[in-house]
């Protein structure tokens, strides 16, 4: 594929971007999100297996970068990928390249199953695809 097919990135943008997914905790966070459509903190926490505190400093670095956003639902969080992205064509082949790879299919496998027992919060979004 051509360069010139890209849109034009900010190239501080991007580095960013690409940083805040150099950390592999908040790549499977990203996967999750990207996988799912939308996702509470809360799940993102029993997926992850990581404490409150670290799963929300991660994604605080992904939303600071313009990667996800999100989305208050009374005293839940939810986050979903940023509409426009500073790096939408970037952040789509990441997503993509991570929805087929082993090393996140356990993530994934427990999502949905967390997804399916209806999640951590009372008002848990429809997964993405149901």
């Amino acid at each position: 594929m051509a360069l010139d097919a890209f849109p034009p990135v900010d190239p501080a943008a991007l580095s960013a971007a690409f940083k805040a997914l150099g950390d592999e905790n908040r790549l499977r966070a990203f996967a999750l999100i990207a996988a799912r459509g939308r996702i509470c903190v809360g799940d993102l926490v029993t997926v992850l297996d990581l404490p409150q505190s670290t799963v929300s400093r991660h994604l605080a670095a992904l939303r600071r970068t313009g990667l996800v956003v999100t989305e208050r639902a009374g005293t839940w969080v939810h986050y979903a990928l940023a509409e426009s992205p500073p790096m939408a064509t970037p952040a789509e082949a990441v997503a993509r390249l991570l929805e087929g790879a082993d090393a996140f299919a356990e993530d994934l496998s427990r999502a949905a199953s967390l997804a399916a027992g209806g999640g951590c919060c009372p008002q848990h979004p429809p997964a993405k695809g149901a």
